[in-house]
């Protein structure tokens, strides 16, 4: 039975967690770190200096400024990471790498197993493709979301760009611009409104043809199961970092 802390328990991800672990044989909740605290069937902590036992994994679905705290936690105490939290600067994606050369560190943008594969079908098709088609990202959340565009966009975007030849620039905004648009760019655009969960699709436009990559996520819980998925997967591995298609290819 892995032992797991939360951090973000108290917010809807983490509650969402809580939920899934309560309903599995292989894992248990055996605190959490939120500033909130209450209302959870487990101790919450508002710091990480407070935690009691030492867990087998820690899963983080938070927020960018708890980090630093963390992975100085779980290196001194030598102990893997689920980082699932997006928003990250690129100082802070070098500091999980770093981290990743002396504990297990499971870090990608998004939990989903479909999106995982989204983004296989895609690296598959620009192998195809070439650089005879237009490639355009639009990403849609709710309207509470901080970060645009999403860490996913700009995962599926970087797997894009590691199967062509020359990487592609990304471009966010062209209103500022009057140009035409270069075939060396992936457009990246946002919406944010209402309740949407997630939905992210890749549009390959050539001449004459579209085609079209789409995934919609209509409930978090499919990130949730992820994350639970991955802290079971982390917690016997040595030191590295690892992705869903690690996990994948363990299977």
């Amino acid at each position: 039975m892995k032992k797991v802390v939360i951090v973000g328990a108290c917010g809807h991800m983490g509650r969402v967690i809580a939920d899934i672990i309560k309903g599995r044989d292989d894992c248990t909740v055996t605190a959490g770190i939120d500033k909130v605290g209450g209302g959870a069937a487990f101790p919450i902590y508002p710091d990480f200096s407070e935690l009691t036992e030492k867990p087998d994994v820690i899963i983080d679905f938070s927020h960018p400024s708890v980090l630093d705290s963390m992975l100085d936690y779980c290196l001194t105490n030598g102990v893997p990471a689920v980082i699932a939290t997006t928003g990250y600067t690129a100082e802070q994606t070098a500091k999980i790498h770093k981290a990743a050369e002396q504990i297990p560190v499971f870090f990608t943008f998004n939990m989903s197993l479909g999106i995982n594969l989204m983004a296989e079908l895609a690296k598959k098709a620009v192998s195809v493709l070439g650089g005879q088609f237009d490639i355009e990202i639009v990403e849609k959340h709710h309207n509470q979301k901080l970060d645009a565009p999403s860490g996913t966009a700009i995962m599926l975007a970087d797997a894009i760009n590691r199967e062509l030849d020359k990487p592609y620039t990304y471009v966010y905004d062209r209103h500022s611009v009057r140009a035409k648009r270069s075939k060396t760019e992936i457009g990246m655009h946002s919406i944010r409104g209402g309740t949407i969960v997630g939905e992210h699709e890749i549009i390959f436009a050539g001449r004459d043809e579209v085609i079209t990559l789409k995934h919609e996520a209509h409930s978090k819980s499919v990130f949730a199961v992820g994350a639970v998925n991955a802290a079971v997967f982390l917690s016997d591995r040595s030191a590295g970092l690892y992705a869903m298609s690690d996990m994948l290819a363990d299977k």
